[in-house]
């Protein structure tokens, strides 16, 4: 099989992760599985996690690759190179001072149910097996039915740019001394995801935090610090 082959294969695989992990990260999914599943809700932002870590690693190593080098440095840029890496993951543990990292994980969550205190679907509104669920108003259905709790903290990072961590992961993912095709594919498809699902999750804050979200948007950059 020939390169343009191989990277055609590539590209529908980062398709396809795309569109499952929007789905499965949408509101109107995790409200039609809370009210389904009730309390075992607190147990999907994890579940959620794994799976779209363990997709990403099966396909960074088993899609096909084609045998395209776009450079290799040498000695000493090749560890130059690697000091905006060091410092992009300096500002990834910085990024974690502002947010739950427990929350973003999905430990917190497993937690709240343990200490009966994961609050989801009231019982009267959950359909019975084989009637249509009702997200209409889902907004007013308990924060832990989306499987995170989300606090607006403008300090840090955040009054840089409005999504630091993307920020310093993709500086962490572009500083490095090889590249070849795929990785370089990889990267793109993570940057434009990175930034596309920015508008849905900025959606959804919006939604949550109303005007002082928007006044948020309006004074802060969203990816980029330009």
């Amino acid at each position: 099989m020939n390169n343009a082959y191989y990277l055609i294969i590539d590209i529908i695989a980062f398709i396809l992760f795309a569109f499952l992990h929007t789905i499965l990260a949408s509101f109107k999914f995790k409200s039609i599985i809370a009210l389904r599943i009730g309390s075992a809700m607190a147990f999907y932002r994890l579940a959620f996690n794994i799976f779209s870590l363990l997709f990403l690693i099966y396909m960074y190593e088993y899609l096909p690759r084609p045998d395209v080098e776009l450079f290799d440095l040498k000695y000493p840029w090749d560890i130059v190179i690697l000091i905006p890496q060091f410092l992009a993951l300096a500002g990834i543990i910085w990024t974690f001072r502002f947010f739950s990292l427990y929350e973003f994980i999905g430990l917190a969550q497993i937690k709240r149910w343990i200490d009966g205190k994961f609050v989801t679907v009231r019982e009267e509104t959950k359909p019975a097996f084989g009637e249509q669920a009702d997200v209409s108003n889902d907004i007013k259905i308990s924060e832990d039915v989306y499987d995170e709790k989300l606090t607006l903290k403008i300090e840090g990072p955040y009054k840089v740019v409005r999504h630091p961590l993307y920020l310093f992961v993709i500086i962490c993912l572009i500083f490095r001394p090889t590249m070849d095709l795929f990785y370089f594919v990889f990267l793109i498809f993570l940057i434009v995801y990175f930034y596309v699902g920015t508008f849905y999750e900025e959606k959804k804050l919006v939604t949550i935090f109303g005007d002082q979200y928007r006044k948020y948007q309006n004074s802060v950059p969203r990816l980029f610090p330009i």
